[in-house]
């Protein structure tokens, strides 16, 4: 048999009747129609909106307050700029060590990471644990390379 249009029916007992409510007590939902005496959940225009807690600061409206949400499991870096490199001798390694010594880097807890802020003219090889786009495309159009560190 095939699927056409003029043959689909709903499977049986899928689809109920609507219950008319408010038509007298033999009806079955007669006076309060099911549901109760009284109170909020009672009255005409009855349901509450979507996230109204009884007059309480919904958590919705909560939620924006509290300033920022922190990232799990984020990642920290000890940064430097490719401006600050241009002091370094050409085809000269730069990392965490050298850059430590030369006093470019005072707290290196962190992994190094190169960000592309300034112009670079010194040919170098860099060794850091991330570089951003605009790093690395500065350093090799120098004539550098880049090195990612674990």
């Amino acid at each position: 048999m095939t699927l056409q249009l003029n043959t689909l029916k709903s499977n049986s007992g899928s689809r109920r009747r609507k219950l008319r409510k408010g038509r007298g007590i033999a009806a079955g939902q007669g006076a309060s129609c099911g549901f109760g005496m009284r109170g909020q959940k009672s009255r005409s225009g009855r349901p509450t909106r979507p996230g109204f807690e009884g007059g309480q600061m919904p958590l919705y409206r909560r939620v924006p307050k509290l300033k920022h949400f922190t990232t799990i499991n984020s990642k920290s870096f000890t940064v430097i700029n490719v401006s600050k490199l241009n002091s370094l001798k050409p085809d000269s390694t730069v990392n965490m060590d050298s850059l430590v010594k030369l006093g470019l880097v005072t707290t290196p807890k962190d992994p190094l990471k190169i960000l592309g802020n300034g112009d670079l003219t010194v040919k170098l090889k860099v060794q850091a644990a991330a570089f951003t786009a605009k790093a690395r495309t500065k350093i090799e159009e120098a004539g550098g390379t880049c090195e990612i560190l674990d």
